[in-house]
């Protein structure tokens, strides 16, 4: 257990150009690799959707040490609907809070020093308001949930998270894999959990061979499996392993072979450029408007 680790979470971007700006002039991130595909992926990356798509990871620093964002774009998809399911994401960074503020970007204070910046699509990060910690400054990703007691289970039970803190009052629970790990926060949503279309995906690696009893760990407690082991391919680099479960809300937890993964997510030092460059051969949104359409809400 103590070699898994906290990669990144999964977004689906409708608007990716202001997505772009977001996350790289607010929240200070850079682009560590973007790719284009032509077709859907096998084990649904960008939802369930088979045309054309991009993945653009953003962090503060290598998935080795940094938990990250990987931004999905489907082409012909100008929006998602949020469910309850995603809660937010919080990290430390005084910096953030004044580009936001300098970029007039909204900032709600919700408790002191907690600043609330709404991502484009309504996805929810939390700024602290202090200066940025030189390790990963985010701390820590919150998803809702129906039982606690279920989900903290789940999650510590059967994947061996570490529970770092629980408050049956306030309905939360800390979880994580390692003290300097972004750490997963359950909070409990009064009611049922809403994927809505937007639905996210939660990624940690483990080592490959861990890959196969994973799987035969859920399938002897009766739980949900969303993608037995398979391989990915993306063109030029290397190919990993996974297994894509469900936890009992129905969130999406992608475990992926460590090894293959630290080649595949070696930064790509023209990262930024190819992002750029797609967005600038990007004519859907013209096409759109020049046949007064609009793209689809998923």
């Amino acid at each position: 257990m103590a070699a898994r680790r906290a990669l990144h979470f999964v977004f689906k971007v409708g608007d990716r150009a202001r997505t772009a700006r977001f996350y790289r002039e607010l929240l200070g991130m850079r682009v560590l690799r973007h790719e284009e595909f032509e077709e859907g992926c096998k084990a649904a990356c960008n939802g369930p959707y088979d045309g054309k798509w991009s993945k653009t990871m953003v962090g503060y620093g290598p998935e080795d040490n940094h938990f990250v964002a990987e931004l999905t774009y489907n082409y012909g998809i100008g929006e998602y609907r949020l469910g309850n399911d995603f809660l937010g994401i919080t990290l430390v960074s005084s910096q953030a809070v004044s580009n936001a503020k300098n970029m007039g970007w909204p900032l709600k204070e919700v408790t002191s020093g907690v600043f609330e910046a709404e991502a484009p699509g309504g996805y929810k990060f939390y700024l602290e308001d202090k200066e940025q910690l030189k390790q990963d400054p985010v701390w820590k990703v919150t998803l809702g949930v129906s039982n606690l007691q279920k989900s903290v289970s789940y999650w510590s039970g059967l994947l061996g998270m570490k529970v770092y803190e629980k408050d049956e009052e306030k309905q939360r629970a800390l979880l994580g894999y390692a003290d300097n790990q972004c750490k997963l926060e359950l909070k409990a949503v009064g009611g049922a959990v809403d994927h809505g279309t937007a639905f996210g995906r939660i990624a940690f690696s483990c080592a490959k061979e861990e890959l196969p009893h994973i799987e035969a760990l859920m399938k002897k407690e009766n739980q949900k499996i969303l993608t037995p082991l398979v391989s990915l391919d993306t063109p030029g680099k290397a190919t990993v392993q996974v297994v894509i479960l469900a936890d009992p809300d129905g969130h999406e937890i992608c475990f992926v072979g460590d090894e293959a993964f630290r080649e595949l997510s070696r930064v790509d030092p023209n990262g930024d450029k190819l992002l750029d460059d797609a967005m600038a051969a990007d004519n859907s949104d013209k096409w759109f408007a020049e046949h007064n359409m609009k793209k689809v809400s998923a």
